[in-house]
């Protein structure tokens, strides 16, 4: 028995670090391939569905990687600048993005439009997702304090700058942006991270 002992032990230990290089490697693919780490995020609320829905893993790349048609300087799409060009069921991007004093997980949502500072967005926006205000003055976030995209939640009725979810989103705030999704598999991180 003792002679077969590190034999065992050799293939265990060949077995773990297969599988660890394998893993590195897979890790190291996807990180050259998105530019951010992580390279997927878990769906935490239904602010998005139908699109995306709590549970589904999203792949994601740095914002600038893979910009479609009619991308702004940081490589992101808004959906009124789209021209037919959409990620995750409608037209344009969608984001990963938190701001400085934000204590929650970063927020997905739809990039809709980008503002000056200063801005009168108002007339920008489309009238029924403005929870009810008649001008700028009735709108949170209005005129612009600072240049950065209006967003919403596909899900959501209302801008997330209209019901004070987050001010305009500086780019340097988004994190990455969405390229797509498979349907549930993040389901088992977020019970882990809830059972922690």
């Amino acid at each position: 028995m003792s002679s077969d002992s590190p034999s065992l032990w050799r293939i265990f230990a060949g077995d773990v670090f297969q599988t660890l290089a394998a893993v590195a490697l897979v890790a190291f693919l996807l990180f050259a391939v998105t530019g951010v780490w992580p390279p997927m995020v878990a769906i935490e609320s239904p602010s998005m569905e139908p699109h995306l829905e709590r549970g589904d893993l999203v792949i994601v790349s740095e914002e600038g990687r893979y910009a479609g048609p009619a991308a702004d300087e940081h490589g992101v799409v808004t959906a009124n600048e789209s021209n037919g060009y959409g990620r995750i069921g409608e037209a344009g991007d969608v984001i990963i993005f938190s701001q400085p004093t934000r204590e929650e997980s970063p927020i997905i949502h739809r990039a809709v439009f980008f503002v000056e500072k200063g801005e009168n967005w108002y007339d920008d926006a489309n009238r029924s997702y403005v929870e009810g205000a008649d001008s700028c003055r009735e709108l949170s976030n209005c005129p612009a304090p600072h240049a950065g995209y209006i967003t919403r939640g596909d899900n959501n009725e209302y801008y997330d700058q209209a019901t004070d979810i987050a001010p305009p989103v500086r780019p340097q705030w988004v994190q990455s942006k969405a390229q797509f999704h498979v349907p549930y598999l993040g389901t088992l991180r977020l019970e882990l991270s809830q059972a922690i």
